[in-house]
């Protein structure tokens, strides 16, 4: 099926709210079910048809850049941050030449789901359309999701479209850290740090950020307790 065939799994944050376990060790490389966070990123992108991901580094650099290195079913290059942490627009921005100008996705490394109706990936790659898209995200129901904390991320209407949420308003959705991007997005982008969420809502504003329905169970992966409740949801189900 067309679609993006590379891919960025964001890496380079610190990890603080996963201690003790990120103490000595990346929140990457912090393990679900004897895999790690980003290798289950990494097979489930390379499971989509991703040839190539690129994956920003920061905290413990030289362990993330040592265990990446011993993949060799996917091209894996390094984006180093280790000068100063970028955020998740500034990484990404950072990343663009790697691209060449072609969509791409983009993967949380700390999220982990378990698929319902058919796969994620291959729905967001069904529905991308480059012509009337800046950016597609996955959109999961609050209703079946794990280790998220907030009142949703973002209204989705009957055609996938995308809006704020409202002061005061909830939302059933949250973004479960996975998109597809095209470059175009960060036109008159900020300069050094800045989120993501700066240029979606900027899309937003031109009608061009949309969304696809994850049809299964999010984990937001993002503190010890977290990944207490993954392992003990996923003990009695196939890997992911």
């Amino acid at each position: 099926m067309a679609g993006p065939t590379d891919a960025m799994i964001l890496a380079a944050g610190l990890g603080t709210r996963m201690r003790p376990l990120t103490s000595e060790t990346p929140k990457p490389l912090v393990k679900v079910r004897g895999k790690t966070l980003i290798d289950h990123a990494i097979d489930r992108l390379t499971q989509a048809g991703v040839k190539m991901i690129v994956v920003n580094v920061h905290y413990h650099a030289d362990k993330l850049r040592a265990h990446l290195g011993k993949r060799t079913d996917v091209e894996i290059r390094i984006s180093d941050e280790i000068d100063t942490i970028l955020g998740t627009g500034g990484g990404v921005a950072r990343a663009l030449p790697h691209f060449e100008g072609r969509p791409f996705f983009v993967h949380n490394s700390d999220s982990i789901w378990v698929e319902g109706y058919g796969h994620a990936l291959e729905r967001l790659k069904a529905r991308w359309n480059a012509d009337d898209m800046d950016s597609l995200l996955l959109m999961a129901s609050l209703v079946t999701s794990m280790g998220y904390e907030g009142r949703g991320d973002f209204l989705m209407d009957s055609e996938g479209r995308l809006s704020s949420v409202p002061e005061g308003r909830l939302s059933p959705f949250a973004y479960p850290g996975a998109c597809i991007i095209h470059p175009r997005l960060f036109e008159d982008a900020p300069r050094g740090a800045f989120p993501l969420l700066a240029l979606w809502e900027k899309a937003i504003e031109r009608g061009r950020l949309f969304g696809v329905r994850l049809d299964g169970v999010w984990m937001h992966v993002g503190t010890p307790e977290a990944v207490h409740d993954a392992e003990a949801f996923l003990a009695d189900l196939a890997p992911v």
